[in-house]
Parts: structure tokens; sequence; C-alpha cells
């Protein structure tokens, strides 16, 4: 029985190290196109199944939070930061107050 050798060559090529680490900022901001959810959370207190199908256009759901209160902001169910509510003209905006 005979076995051979074969001999290979192997080369290893040097990738020069980038100028700046890829941190999660840096990939977030190659990519602004990218969809996400937006919430924010409004606690309801005792609200059950009937109050839910009771409502109608136009109907107001008292919450939980008092109006300074802040509320928690989440993207894609994460939690990000706190808000506020704001009226600006006829609509309902939130401020960011905080970061998580």
């Amino acid at each position: 029985m005979s076995t051979s050798v074969q001999s290979s060559e192997c080369r290893l090529t040097e990738v020069p190290p980038s100028e700046e680490p890829a941190s999660e900022e840096n990939l977030l901001e190659r990519m602004p196109w990218l969809p996400c959810t937006l919430t924010v959370d409004v606690p309801v207190v005792h609200f059950t199944i009937g109050h839910l199908l009771s409502l109608i256009p136009g109907a107001i759901v008292e919450t939980a939070s008092h109006q300074t209160s802040d509320v928690p902001l989440r993207i894609n169910q994460l939690l990000v930061g706190w808000t506020e509510f704001e009226v600006i003209g006829d609509r309902l905006a939130v401020r960011i107050t905080d970061q998580a």
C-alpha cells in the first residue's frame, strides 16, 4: 500500500483594520429606511371587553396617567425612553422627556 501526500499551499491575506469599530449607532445610521413600530403605552385601568365593544368614534377613555405623567415610549417593543403628551394645534403629540 502506498500513500501519497499532496502539498497544498495556504496563503493568508491580511485585512486592514477599519478606521473605527462598527458600533450599533453606525449600523443604524446606515439603515435610515428600515421600518420600525413606535408605540406609546397609555395605562387604562378597570377597562373591560364590554368597554371595548361599546367604543364609538368620539368616545373618551379615562387613563391612569396624570396629565403631567411620563409614559413609556417603545420601538419594536423595546423601551427606548419616556414621553409626555402635548397638543399641537388639533393634533396630539408626544415630547421625549428621557431616554432609557
